[in-house]
């Protein structure tokens, strides 16, 4: 067997797998495996269903999130990569913005457990709704799949004071354009607002998406 900790805090990596110190011990969010180390529990982080771990196993290099590191999460849908990122920033925010009521009730029971969490049920087209709501963060992470999502999140870095990363599904961009074209216009976008670090394509977890991680 082998394990290893990545440069993340509260996460490791066993075997070919990714894992979060649970924030809740004896509690799963989404059915997942939860496995023992010492003293230390950890929740399975699955690539299938989170594409931030996908990029993570597809060779991103380790994101700045730390123990205190306060996190803007744009379309945070029912919680399942939130939740693993409360895990990482336990003493840190998670500001969860998503448009859907169902989806945010969900949020919302999980944030009676998850202090770190703050759900607000809002249009990220809009950040201005929020702005009352979210200070400065450390960091964006946006997985949104609608034909702006890059000026989404352009709109949204008026909290950024660091890093940030986005997942960018082509077909939603444009069904009709090879997704490599839609890659490199999207990435003209970010580049006239930030510095991109490095840029993933998440295949065989998520067909036609790409990844992109970038500073200010």
């Amino acid at each position: 067997m082998r394990m290893w900790r990545i440069k993340m805090e509260n996460v490791i990596r066993k075997d070919d797998s990714l894992y979060t110190k649970n924030l809740i011990p004896g509690e799963s969010v989404y059915n997942e495996k939860l496995i023992k180390i010492g003293d230390t529990e950890y929740r399975y982080w699955d690539p299938f269903r989170s594409k931030l771990s996908a990029a993570l196993l597809k060779g991103l290099e380790d994101l700045p999130l730390k123990k205190k590191s306060k996190v803007l999460y744009l379309g945070a849908a029912s919680g399942t990569t939130p939740s693993h990122v409360s895990d990482i920033v336990e003493n840190g925010r998670v500001y969860c913005v998503e448009f859907s009521p169902r989806a945010i009730r969900k949020l919302v029971s999980m944030s009676e457990k998850r202090k770190n969490m703050f759900p607000i049920l809002e249009d990220a087209n809009f950040p201005e709704k929020y702005a009352h709501l979210v200070e400065n963060v450390d960091f964006i992470y946006q997985d949104i799949a609608q034909p702006n999502q890059t000026e989404i999140l352009i709109k949204n870095s008026i909290f950024l004071k660091g890093y940030g990363a986005i997942c960018i599904k082509a077909r939603s961009i444009d069904v009709t354009s090879p997704p490599e074209k839609i890659f490199k216009k999207e990435k003209k976008k970010l580049e006239e607002h930030f510095e991109i670090i490095d840029f993933l394509r998440l295949e065989p977890y998520e067909k036609d998406h790409a990844f992109f991680f970038f500073k200010l």
